[in-house]
């Protein structure tokens, strides 16, 4: 390897790294509710109803923030809406910060979400628009590594206040990463591909010149962008055309399976589950939630490793496989709890420790890595968008509805009907998902004509 490559390389990462604040950010302000809601509902008497909404509300903000997101990015740029991103998160966390009532929490949870349901999409996109074919999914990742992260450095300041419960400090941190992305992505490159479609091949060939191996490697590429590029249309309906209709089945279906399977009743309501597993204390219920996010971002790590030897699919299989033998395990413990609760607490915390490792492996970064590849370039941005907006009404309901399920399926029943959409989860990937391993974007689109 020439140092220009490892330079070439090593900018790539930092790059891919910077964009992946927002995926940090989304992270981090999910992951702290499961903390700050222990203290939030006792300082404001929070009725059920209120609980449920604080903590779910986010994902309906991100809703409109991922139907947004795809018009934005397509008009005005990728790193244009990162940069945006960046002033949004800023705004929410001194919101949430200073509220001093229920319905302020609401309506800033609210903001946060539009910035995460941005964040979510556009991160992995404008990455994989810049990443070479054989290190994107690595790239990519990156994303969904620093999503873990935020969770994971979320449990750690909710492990640091469950003495004093300040809650303030906890949502005013997410003010610093949101400046930095601000700060260092103005200094990055705009995609290449997004340059090309906005008439700009000079400087969509310059950016390709500084991360590819070679000048001609460069030219190569960008000819096959703009072939692929004069094939489709930019106009909106094509989203739903026959040509696009199999790729947004096969996105959309992937990000329904990754909340259905409900792993953000896991994120949201961690310490929660543990509770009702014997855990007493708000301490120790976080402190085991703290277990489950560092298996979250180890697992994640053996993803960037094994996405472009191994593939997506057969990680997808292997994972969702495991995380419905995980969910199974975690309702026998709670169907027998009452003969065996001095072991109910391990038991809860093996299989969502399973659960987490499985998921951080395979749907956690594959259904954002193969959402950012399937898609048409010139209506890539809005039907990423699609998916994504899918993504968080499916993570909305699951919310949402996880405290009532509880109520009317008892624990057992509900961890069980996850497991149920996990098993129709697998022939679906099995039938309608795609390998995009080693394949350029250009050769995925061409895959599905």
């Amino acid at each position: 390897m020439t140092t220009e490559t490892r330079h070439q390389k090593w900018m790539l990462i930092w790059i891919s790294a910077t964009a992946a604040l927002g995926g940090f950010l989304f992270g981090y302000d999910t992951g702290v509710i499961s903390s700050a809601i222990l203290f939030l509902k006792t300082q404001f008497h929070m009725t059920t109803l209120q609980v449920e909404l604080v903590i779910s509300i986010v994902s309906f903000g991100a809703i409109f923030g991922a139907l947004a997101a795809g018009p934005l990015s397509d008009k005005f740029g990728r790193k244009k809406l990162i940069l945006v991103d960046g002033i949004i998160f800023v705004i929410s966390a001194i919101g949430l910060a200073f509220a001093p009532t229920v319905n302020i929490l609401i309506f800033g949870r609210f903001i946060v979400g539009i910035a995460i349901g941005i964040a979510a999409m556009i991160a992995p996109l404008y990455i994989a628009e810049l990443a070479p074919r054989d290190k994107r999914g690595a790239l990519v990742t990156i994303n969904q590594l620093a999503i873990t992260v935020g969770i994971l450095f979320a449990y750690f300041v909710g492990l640091i206040f469950s003495d004093t419960k300040n809650w303030h400090m906890m949502f005013a941190l997410a003010c610093i990463p949101a400046g930095l992305q601000f700060i260092i992505m103005s200094f990055f490159p705009e995609s290449p591909r997004w340059l090309l479609i906005n008439n700009q091949k000079e400087k969509a060939l310059a950016i390709l010149e500084r991360f590819r191996g070679s000048r001609e490697d460069a030219r190569l590429e960008l000819e096959h962008i703009e072939k692929s590029a004069n094939k489709s249309s930019a106009k909106g309906r094509e989203v739903f055309s026959k040509r696009v209709r199999p790729a947004l089945l096969a996105g959309i279906g992937l990000t329904l399976i990754q909340q259905f399977t409900g792993i953000n009743t896991i994120i949201y309501y961690a310490p929660t589950i543990f509770q009702f597993a014997g855990f007493s204390s708000d301490f120790t219920a976080i402190l085991a939630t703290l277990i489950v996010g560092i298996t979250n971002v180890a697992m994640t790590f053996v993803a960037i490793y094994l996405l472009d030897i191994v593939g997506r699919k057969p990680l997808l299989i292997v994972g969702l496989s495991g995380m419905i033998a995980s969910l199974l395990l975690l309702g026998f413990g709670f169907l027998f709890m009452e003969h065996a609760s001095s072991w109910m607490g391990w038991i809860a915390l093996i299989s969502l420790v399973l659960y987490v490792a499985f998921f951080a492996f395979s749907l956690g970064p594959i259904a954002w890595l193969i959402n950012s590849e399937i898609y048409p370039l010139k209506v890539r941005g809005r039907a990423m968008g699609i998916a994504t907006c899918a993504n968080w009404t499916s993570n909305f309901i699951v919310t949402v509805t996880f405290l009532n399920l509880i109520h009317f399926f008892g624990k057992t029943g509900t961890f069980w009907l996850y497991a149920g959409v996990g098993i129709l989860g697998l022939w679906f990937i099995i039938k309608k998902v795609p390998e995009t391993k080693n394949k350029s974007l250009e050769e995925i689109e061409e895959y599905w004509a």
